[in-house]
């Protein structure tokens, strides 16, 4: 298998709110073991993980009129869940809307950091990873899936957002066996 150029790991909204809070998704919780197992291998690997975090404002946010007060910025809700132990080496992005890109600082932070290719793991397969990857996609980086590490609250929704992210940006999804020997 070959190793993937530059690579970074996102974690899209791995936090207490989605995971047991507000949006609790019981798959969330399902992913936490494989998605803690891809991190550890990627930082001992060298390879940057970035937590792209919902931080909301209250009574502002669009999202917030669709989902209810979920991850307001500040509070416990929008934290990242403790099992995936963020470490002071790892990145820390906020975001208000469903892409990790919209108006934050993530492009110039992965090209200062080289990155080619981004890892996608995280919550929602078919929302928040799905917009975070089309702007990756748009800006020239490769995409590739963490299958093992990501989900959605449903399967017919986890599966049409692999689908999706395979067909309109190329987008592959692999084992946490194979992207770890592909790190």
């Amino acid at each position: 298998m070959k190793k993937l150029e530059n690579a970074a790991v996102l974690v899209v909204d791995m936090l207490n709110d989605f995971v047991t809070g507000a949006l609790a998704c019981d798959r969330g919780k399902a992913i936490v073991p494989a998605t803690a197992e891809l991190l550890d291998a990627a930082r001992k690997a060298g390879v940057p993980v970035i937590f792209c975090n919902d931080a909301h404002v209250a009574g502002i946010d669009r999202e917030l009129k669709l989902w209810g007060d979920h991850a307001i910025a500040g509070t416990e809700g929008a934290e990242v869940i403790p099992e995936l132990k963020l470490s002071a080496a790892d990145y820390v992005v906020p975001k208000r809307r469903y892409s990790g890109f919209f108006q934050t600082d993530l492009d110039i932070l992965l090209r200062e950091l080289g990155v080619k290719t981004v890892i996608m793991t995280g919550l929602h397969t078919h929302m928040c990873v799905r917009h975070t990857s089309a702007d990756a996609y748009c800006l020239g980086y490769d995409v590739v899936v963490a299958k093992q590490a990501t989900d959605s609250f449903t399967e017919e929704d986890y599966l049409s957002g692999l689908a999706y992210l395979k067909t309109c940006y190329g987008a592959y999804a692999y084992t946490n066996e194979e992207l770890i020997e592909m790190l």
